[in-house]
């Protein structure tokens, strides 16, 4: 980088566009960035060398870069408006965002800056970073941190009243509860979310973004029918706006119709004009475990889980569901399969269902325990036992019936005696 700097003027801006290779173009803009000059005109100038500085070492994934461009900019902050700050060192931060593997690098970034935002009293800008640094340690499962610096923002920002930042940290809030498992705390963030937005106007993909918090929460309770109402309205607003979540709530919406039993629904889905537009790896994926859902193959279930093992088993929302659903194919099958015998060998069994022996044991073990039939496991002789389900007598029910009338009998002559003698 040279010493010497270039004038702020849009000559040098087009001169920075014009050279050959981005490391040139670099060069030039940092050039102009150390122009002394404090003047409207070269503080207009300096702010789009900024612009195209970021995109550029975004571009050279140059990270480390745009860390030292927010220090180096600390003096240029001191001489234009607060807003105009908020907007470029939010760019910024989003621009490292954008360089894949720099989480850590991002949470330390977030860090300087609500330092220097605290030392230089810039409220609006600090509760928006702190916002964004909770999400990052969310993301990096830093849960108890996140949470302790949500729980101070959250009261600072009801307290200013502002709707917007308060929609967005207690949608975050809702994220948080419902990957530590704490629902009714999830749920009780996602409605002070909606009350907020019902407030003020809420931009489409922020309004997606609850949609798809509210559909996500509803199919952990297991009502998937509201819960697919909500995954389309959010598939709805990021399709409109070619947001890539809009896949995501498509995904979601075709497990909603395998889990009610309307996997048949799901070619068609797909197939529909919306549909085509994301067809890929994530929709393959589901409509090979609609396919194994049909036909009610648990061969095919697992083949589409070792094929698809990134849009499947890596995304925690669709794996806790097809968990659930495997669980219950597995146990269905069984059932079916026992029901002719009253002794039978577990290979016998595991064959038929076509999965490891092992396995088939240790489920039929634990359906014996959950009482799903009456049985016995005879591992010496590698059999299941199948006992007739045991009648029940109806004599018990009767005679605690009886019991009871007896008692309320007494209680009655009890009140009555107890009037007379009065």
């Amino acid at each position: 980088m040279s010493s010497s700097y270039l004038p702020a003027t849009t000559d040098s801006i087009a001169q920075a566009f014009e050279a050959k290779t981005p490391s040139e173009s670099i060069s030039i803009l940092y050039r102009i960035l150390e122009n002394p000059s404090s003047s409207p005109e070269a503080l207009r100038i300096k702010e789009q060398a900024i612009t195209n500085l970021s995109d550029l070492l975004r571009q050279e994934n140059r990270a480390e870069d745009l860390r030292n461009l927010l220090t180096q900019l600390r003096p240029f902050f001191n001489l234009i408006p607060k807003a105009k700050t908020a907007k470029i060192v939010r760019g910024i931060i989003d621009a490292v965002a954008k360089i894949p593997g720099t989480s850590d690098l991002q949470i330390s970034l977030c860090k300087e800056m609500v330092q220097w935002t605290r030392a230089e009293k810039r409220t609006f800008l600090r509760q928006r970073v702190e916002a964004r640094l909770a999400a990052l340690l969310m993301e990096n499962k830093e849960y108890a941190e996140a949470l302790n610096l949500l729980s101070g923002l959250i009261k600072e920002v009801r307290r200013l009243d502002d709707k917007l930042l308060l929609v967005d940290i207690d949608l975050l809030e809702s994220k948080l509860h419902f990957s530590l498992r704490n629902l009714p705390k999830a749920k009780a963030a996602l409605t002070a979310a909606r009350t907020a937005a019902n407030a003020i106007y809420v931009p489409p993909a922020q309004q997606g973004t609850i949609d798809l918090q509210s559909g996500i929460l509803h199919a952990e309770e297991k009502d998937y029918k509201t819960a697919y109402s909500y995954f389309f309205e959010a598939f709805e607003a990021f399709n409109a706006l070619e947001d890539p979540r809009a896949v995501f709530s498509l995904k979601y919406m075709l497990l909603c119709k395998i889990m009610v039993n309307q996997a048949d629904d799901v070619a068609g889905v797909i197939s529909s004009k919306a549909g085509l537009q994301y067809v890929g790896p994530d929709l393959d994926a589901m409509k090979a475990v609609a396919d194994a859902h049909s036909k009610r193959s648990l061969k095919l279930f697992e083949t589409a889980l070792s094929d698809f093992k990134a849009q499947l088993e890596e995304d925690p929302i669709v794996h806790r569901h097809l968990s659930s659903l495997y669980d219950t194919l597995l146990e269905q099958n069984l059932c079916r399969l026992i029901e002719p015998f009253s002794r039978v060998e577990i290979g016998h069994i595991a064959e038929l269902i076509e999965l490891h022996v092992d396995h088939v044991e240790k489920k039929l073990s634990q359906m014996i325990l959950d009482k799903k039939f009456a049985g016995t496991l005879d591992q010496g002789a590698g059999c299941l036992i199948i006992f007739d389900d045991p009648k029940t007598d109806a004599i018990y029910p009767a005679t605690l019936e009886t019991i009871s009338n007896i008692g309320k009998v007494v209680d009655s002559l009890y009140v009555r005696s107890a009037k007379i003698m009065a």
